[in-house]
């Protein structure tokens, strides 16, 4: 089984990700932070994410053996590695890139510990709609700007960031304008995904209502 999980920023898609991957034992697949570690290896080599030679040449670089300690790395957390990320997400030979990458992954998938799996769930921002749009499910999780805001916001200063509510909110308004409206992949829901806003609800009822969808619609 193929689950796909896609939506904004601090929505709450990578929480339910790894909880349904760890419910179900499947391989799980932070496809953002394929995009992170493009992004900061751009930064790292003191280039511009908007260069499309210089984000495509990092891109094609990503080891898929070693793919797990790519993504383990702390520093793709950070705000400036997110911005990044939406930078050259928007890049489509970046995203071609990518693509094969994303793609063996959820029709091969294999746990940490090396072991096949019997399913993949994957979680980003154009996996029901582009990456694996046969997937058996399909989620799309959002909330609102001002939730989600706030969310990343105690994310950071519980982090030791210094930073304010109000800068936070501009930083994720800009980047879902960023995602939705570019001509590679934009962040839209697949015509079939089933809707999960997270503004007024807790993990474990976000993660029970995703079970509820499953266990009805695909037994």
């Amino acid at each position: 089984m193929i689950i796909a999980i896609d939506g904004p920023a601090a929505a709450g898609k990578g929480t339910l990700a790894q909880s349904l991957a760890k419910h179900f034992n499947y391989a799980f697949l932070d496809t953002g932070r394929l995009y992170r570690a493009v992004g900061y290896a751009v930064l790292q080599a003191k280039e511009d994410p908007c260069d499309e030679n210089a984000a495509t040449r990092q891109a094609r670089t990503l080891d898929p053996q070693n793919i797990n300690k790519i993504l383990s790395n702390p520093a793709l957390r950070e705000e400036e590695t997110g911005k990044a990320a939406s930078k050259v997400a928007a890049i489509p030979s970046v995203r071609a890139a990518l693509l094969d990458l994303q793609r063996n992954f959820a029709q091969n998938p294999y746990l940490e510990n090396g072991q096949p799996a019997h399913g993949a769930v994957l979680d980003g921002r154009d996996i029901g709609t582009v990456v694996c749009p046969k997937a058996d499910v399909k989620f799309f999780v959002t909330a609102s700007d001002e939730v989600r805001a706030n969310r990343r916001y105690k994310e950071l200063i519980e982090a030791g960031k210094t930073t304010d509510y109000a800068t936070v909110l501009k930083d994720i308004q800009e980047r879902d304008k960023r995602d939705s409206q570019r001509a590679a992949a934009p962040l839209r829901p697949a015509d079939d995904a089933f809707i999960l806003d997270t503004s007024s609800l807790n993990a474990l009822q976000v993660f029970q209502s995703a079970l509820d969808y499953i266990a009805l619609n695909h037994e």
